[in-house]
């Protein structure tokens, strides 16, 4: 393993944002991984995954470990279904793709979501009405603490929406090194009651769509919103979409009668935080090089050379006037660091 200094993360991170790691090294299997964890010289670590779904405001005065642990393993299959492994530094859309390619289905509607395998469970990644959750089996973890490996079932993951237990108690003490999914071979669910999906799919014709035509569809729609991180900096949705209890939807439903919304259970409702962050004037709109993109004002973007504190500032300013307009307050889905 070469540990390198003063190593530049820019390309390490889908904001494009120029902070550096004190220390770097690159992981390229489990071994590797307990070995520099049980090395006592670097006592302050910092895990890098696909670096998609997180926003530098400093350097990083820590070992950063980069995890870059490959490879897919068919765990078992019949004829109605197949269980795969992935590691967790496969790229998450080119493991979905893959997958299609080789006709199982359970994953198309999380096509483009940026970032790696291994970092899916941790925020329960989610689109077009399907979560990680829904294909999830198990996945293992190394103890950061003891180097230990464990298994963690769906039950044990506690997932919730955009959330799960390495969000909250696990936070910090866990490394997933691999992720089991349960797909279909035949008889898949298919998912296109999102308006997005069949619209998307009534403009080809499609009446019968397959799990390639579902995945195509969810592409081009992503496309058509969100910006290339390769061509401009973003991290994809900033903000979760709040779920609010019946009181504070009545009351926003009486005020704003015309706005979307998405019933999560006969107490619960989820508004769209791009249209709240939109009706509060900021899509579009640019500050220095900080700014909220014109197709989709979910997406915060680097135009150039921002600072990931000048993209943070500029969050809470959204935060803020969200607040004051609504009275909702919306919470950012990137780790903040």
């Amino acid at each position: 393993m070469l540990i390198e200094t003063n190593k530049s993360l820019k390309n390490l991170n889908s904001f494009g944002i120029d902070c550096k790691a004190k220390h770097y090294v690159s992981i390229s299997s489990v071994s590797e991984l307990k070995e520099i964890l049980a090395n006592k010289e670097y006592p302050n670590r910092f895990i890098l995954g696909g670096g998609s779904n997180m926003l530098l405001t400093q350097d990083i005065d820590a070992l950063v470990i980069h995890l870059n642990l490959k490879g897919t393993t068919v765990i078992s299959e019949d004829e109605d279904t197949i269980q795969l492994e992935a590691m967790a530094g496969e790229n998450w859309h080119e493991f979905v793709t893959s997958c299609i390619d080789k006709g199982y289905g359970g994953l198309e509607n999380l096509s483009l979501i940026p970032g790696n395998v291994g970092t899916a469970p941790i925020q329960n990644i989610g689109a077009y009405g399907v979560e990680l959750k829904d294909s999830f089996v198990r996945c293992t973890a190394v103890s950061i603490e003891d180097q230990l490996e464990l298994s963690f079932s769906k039950a044990e993951c506690n997932f919730g929406y955009r959330n799960s237990i390495f969000k909250n108690e696990a936070k910090g003490k866990y490394i997933i090194t691999s992720v089991v999914f349960n797909l279909t071979k035949q008889n898949h669910a298919y998912k296109t009651s999102y308006g997005a999906i069949q619209q998307e799919l009534s403009e080809k014709n499609i009446e019968n769509p397959s799990i390639k035509d579902i995945s195509e569809a969810v592409i081009s729609i992503r496309q058509s919103k969100l910006p290339d991180p390769k061509k401009l900096g973003n991290s994809g949705s900033f903000f979760k979409n709040p779920v609010v209890n019946n009181e504070v939807f009545n009351k926003f439903r009486i005020q704003n009668p015309e706005a979307p919304f998405y019933e999560v259970s006969p107490t619960e409702f989820k508004i769209p935080a791009g249209w709240l962050i939109e009706q509060a004037g900021f899509k579009g709109k640019q500050f220095g090089e900080a700014g909220v993109h014109k197709n989709q004002a979910l997406v915060l973007v680097n135009y150039g050379n921002a600072t990931g504190s000048e993209i943070w500032e500029l969050a809470l300013l959204i935060q803020k006037k969200v607040k004051e307009k609504f009275g909702i307050y919306i919470e950012p889905e990137v780790n903040v660091i």
